[in-house]
């Protein structure tokens, strides 16, 4: 089985990369519109757009297993996405200073026969951040493309602990995903 990631993320191909996996890249161009309130079904779904979108590109897809994966932020009832803009991006460091929030990472498997999907949930705490330490993180460009506006392996004070899979925020949940994508892999 040939595997595909249907994604662009340098840190997604860092982590299957350095965990040994062998695969080909094709970036999904899935439109992530938000159809639900609830971030669960949100990431779940988001990585099944993906995973389909490039599984129905292929020409032949019998010995493929496609990849999707999609990384929220939750907070305060609200999903957290992508920044648009500094303004936006200092606004959602802002509302997450200081406080607790979930990051969920969905995941789905695609083959011919087969389709698994799943996610993993981390806490994350920030720091109490001051205006300036968030000016100089958005004015970094490092929240370009990450959910809600950060990066927890970024070199910046904003992460003061977290719970769960440290992968799973950086945007693989590697201990739910690994064990599935072995067993289509068919690899011990």
């Amino acid at each position: 089985m040939k595997l595909i990631l249907a994604s662009n993320s340098p840190r997604r191909k860092e982590i299957l990369t350095n965990s040994g996996y062998q695969f080909i890249v094709m970036p999904s161009s899935f439109n992530e519109e938000v159809f639900s309130f609830n971030p669960v079904e949100t990431a779940v779904g988001f990585a099944f757009g993906k995973a389909s979108d490039v599984f129905n590109l292929l020409k032949d897809n019998s010995n493929v297993v496609v990849l999707g994966v999609d990384t929220v932020v939750y907070s305060d009832n609200k999903i957290l996405g992508k920044s648009k803009s500094d303004k936006q991006a200092f606004e959602m460091l802002k509302r997450l200073s200081g406080r607790t929030h979930s990051v969920i990472s969905g995941y789905a498997l695609i083959t011919s026969g087969k389709t698994v999907k799943g996610y993993a949930e981390t806490q994350v705490t920030f720091n109490e951040l001051t205006d300036d330490v968030i000016w100089e993180y958005v004015k970094s460009g490092l929240y370009k493309g990450k959910a809600g506006s950060y990066g927890i392996q970024d070199d910046f004070p904003l992460v003061k602990s977290y719970n769960g899979s440290l992968n799973n925020v950086i945007g693989l949940p590697t201990e739910v995903l690994y064990p599935e994508l072995n067993k289509i892999l068919n690899i011990d």
